[in-house]
């Protein structure tokens, strides 16, 4: 498997923005869901390995809507308990942008196309050159 590294960010505010949610897709998708698939067992036949895929796939497309804000918070009279998500670009060790998916284009829309490794316009990743 060849190694591979972030690429730098567009740096276009609303091209950086949409960057910023496909590159948190590919990490989902790189490291959640190639985990979760991994982890299916393979003497299991293809019927089955089809619904471990599906089981997966609607795990992760209901992380997605979490992080939309689809799902109601937890609350009482007197208190809200919500998830958030935040996405954070860092430079050399600084934060240098902050996007909360609230307020971003919709990471269920996103997923759609994740699931066909669509990341968007620019790249999220390049490979690191062999030595």
């Amino acid at each position: 498997m060849m190694k591979k590294k972030l690429a730098n960010p567009p740096s276009d505010k609303r091209d950086r923005e949409l960057w910023m949610q496909h590159g948190v897709g590919y990490i989902v998708f790189e490291n959640i869901r190639k985990y979760a698939i991994g982890n299916i067992p393979s003497e299991i036949d293809e019927t089955l390995r089809e619904a471990h895929l599906k089981a997966i796939d609607n795990t992760i497309y209901g992380m997605m809507m979490q992080m939309d804000g689809i799902f109601n918070p937890l609350e009482n009279e007197n208190y809200h308990l919500a998830l958030q998500t935040n996405i954070v670009l860092y430079k050399d060790g600084k934060v240098i942008e902050e996007l909360n998916t609230l307020d971003g284009d919709g990471m269920c829309m996103g997923f759609h196309g994740w699931i066909d490794d669509d990341f968007g316009n620019n790249e999220i990743v390049i490979p690191i050159p062999e030595k």
